[in-house]
């Protein structure tokens, strides 16, 4: 069975387990509404999904390679009960050797971790997208310096795992710039670049896409939306395990007005 790739949003903290917020009740109820369906949007139930969190970062491409990896609450100051949530999904050792295998055979160098737990980029949408937590779930990291064209790179080397049923998923948020999440003067420049990550994505010629991406921080409102690229970046390795497909713009919300944006290849 071949699995997509996909990059979707993972909200903010513990959004999807709180009361909505007073301000705008409705901020993340299309979003959560992504996530539950999504299940629905894929051939199969996958055998297993490797995911890309914007929140972890290590020297080499890293997976945690735990049998049964814990939760890790990396969020602060929100409601006592989201500490207690719970996400008990098995690990996937097995699957961690195949991808260390495949980036030593396109020259990237990796490691392992057995101790982290799986932190909110992971748990969170998870939770919501696949309750059950009966899925095997290997997370790897994003490579510190956050270089778009070595990400990419990462995506093309773990393709060959969407046709073994397994789903490559990149979890961030396209809009992420959080001092500048109440600021209106942010919402012309979200607005720029959602329709550049579309055009880029769905829209342009496939063969031009990659140049594209590697120079994402050039494109219109890019910099007012990512201060700091690590929630961007789970994008590259989604799109660079779809290389040579279209992307499909799945799923299209707002919070606090500024457009956020989940794309499948595949």
């Amino acid at each position: 069975m071949m699995q997509p790739s996909i990059y979707l949003p993972h909200g903010g903290g513990p959004c999807f387990f709180m009361d909505p917020p007073a301000d705008e009740p409705a901020r993340w109820v299309a979003m959560g509404d992504y996530l539950r369906n999504l299940p629905s949007m894929l051939p199969a139930r996958p055998d297993a999904l490797l995911v890309i969190s914007g929140h972890w970062e290590m020297k080499k491409p890293t997976v945690l390679a735990a049998a049964r990896p814990g939760l890790l609450f990396d969020y602060y100051n929100f409601p006592p009960h989201t500490y207690q949530l719970t996400y008990p999904a098995p690990g996937a050792p097995d699957l961690a050797r195949k991808v260390r295998g495949l980036l030593a055979e396109a020259g990237i160098e990796s490691d392992e971790e057995l101790k982290r737990g799986y932190d909110h980029g992971i748990f969170i949408p998870l939770k919501v997208a696949f309750p059950q937590a009966d899925i095997p779930i290997l997370q790897l990291s994003l490579q510190a310096g956050l270089d778009p064209a070595q990400h990419i790179a990462i995506g093309k080397a773990l393709a060959p795992l969407r046709t073994q049923n397994i789903l490559i998923i990149g979890s961030g948020l396209s809009f992420h710039n959080l001092p500048a999440l109440g600021d209106p003067r942010a919402c012309v420049p979200a607005e720029a670049f959602d329709r550049w990550l579309t055009d880029t994505l769905c829209d342009g010629p496939i063969a031009e896409r990659e140049a594209g991406l590697a120079q994402w921080s050039a494109a219109p409102g890019a910099r007012v939306c990512h201060p700091r690229e690590e929630h961007l970046l789970p994008l590259m390795v989604a799109a660079g395990a779809g290389t040579g497909e279209a992307g499909h713009h799945a799923f299209s919300g707002t919070i606090w007005g500024k457009p956020v944006s989940a794309f499948h290849f595949g």
